[in-house]
């Protein structure tokens, strides 16, 4: 809270004064320090430097940069290392699994309400899974919080169904995220987005195709597709 300023009004005998003429002293300074004064003078310089410096950045820099701060949050990407280097191992396409991890999660760590755990969502149930099919035997559920290996183990899951689906890619995915007895009861290797009869398992199908070409043009360079 500022200080109260008097209401006293000064008597013009106490008005300094130099050489001969008195100071007037505008209604807006009274009862102001002079140091505040000089700050609001610099904070005022300030603005108009930066205005200055604004002025001089060309238009398409200013939308560039605008550009890849609304990109950063409508179209995140992270851990695109793990991503290239797991995308290499498993032979899935980089923007594909970049686009399942934010169909399952927007690439941030988290667990469901059915117990899917990190970026890709992996169950404990799938985890153990996918460790006695590789020939693992040293995972722990606490595991699928590391990045590295929740993306490791979503891609081999997510390389399995393309496979066991025969390559159909629509299958895979609606089998991941409503497994493999309902894709099965659908058509399994022949299914196709209109024979999904579960609205969220469609509209999840629908978001990761859509998101792989969106990944695919705007992050070409990160994920090894320039």
């Amino acid at each position: 809270m500022s200080p109260r300023t008097s209401t006293r009004r000064t008597s013009r005998s106490r008005i300094s004064v130099k050489r001969g003429r008195s100071r007037r002293v505008r209604s807006g300074d009274r009862g102001r320090p002079p140091g505040r004064r000089r700050k609001t003078t610099i904070v005022a310089a300030v603005v108009l430097a930066l205005g200055a410096g604004l002025a001089v950045i060309n238009r398409d820099e200013i939308s560039d940069l605008l550009g890849d701060q609304i990109l950063e949050v409508t179209l995140p990407l992270r851990h695109e290392d793990i991503i290239r280097q797991q995308s290499e191992e498993k032979g899935v396409p980089p923007d594909l699994i970049a686009a399942v991890i934010y169909a399952e999660s927007r690439f941030r760590d988290q667990e469901s309400h059915a117990g899917a755990r990190g970026l890709m969502q992996v169950t404990p149930e799938t985890a153990e899974f996918i460790e006695r099919d590789s020939g693992g035997s040293t995972f722990e559920a606490d595991d699928l919080s590391d990045p590295d290996i929740n993306i490791r183990y979503g891609t081999y899951y997510l390389r399995y169904l393309i496979q066991r689906f025969d390559g159909n890619l629509v299958a895979a995915l609606a089998a991941y995220n409503a497994g493999e007895t309902n894709v099965q009861a659908w058509g399994g290797p022949a299914l196709q987005i209109d024979g999904i009869e579960f609205e969220e398992t469609r509209e999840y199908v629908e978001t990761v195709l859509s998101k792989r070409d969106d990944y695919r043009e705007h992050y070409a360079e990160e994920l090894g597709l320039g």
